[in-house]
């Protein structure tokens, strides 16, 4: 697994191989401030969803699309890079 730094005509691309293939993940480069974490979230998201018994490109495909959108709805607070919002996606009954 390669993070998305790779940036080819305005998208993030993440690189996972295995299993004697490559998988690219595309999704669109998010002009954000707020991407403090973005590593770790993905890490953990990818661990969840192994947890979860889905296959590793499955798990790391889900994890991709919740960083993302954790990304594209971030919070802004304090000075510097804002954190990735982990509760995307998590709807409230309040």
């Amino acid at each position: 697994m390669k993070g998305g730094h790779l940036d080819i005509e305005g998208e993030s691309i993440d690189v996972l191989c295995g299993g004697g293939e490559l998988h690219f993940l595309r999704s669109p480069r998010l002009d954000s401030g707020n991407s403090h974490g973005t590593g770790c979230t993905f890490a953990s998201a990818i661990a969840a969803g192994l947890a979860n018994g889905r296959t590793p490109p499955e798990a790391v495909r889900l994890a991709k699309e919740y960083v993302t959108e954790a990304i594209r709805s971030g919070l802004s607070m304090g000075s510097g890079r804002g954190p990735t919002n982990h509760l995307t996606g998590v709807r409230s009954r309040w």
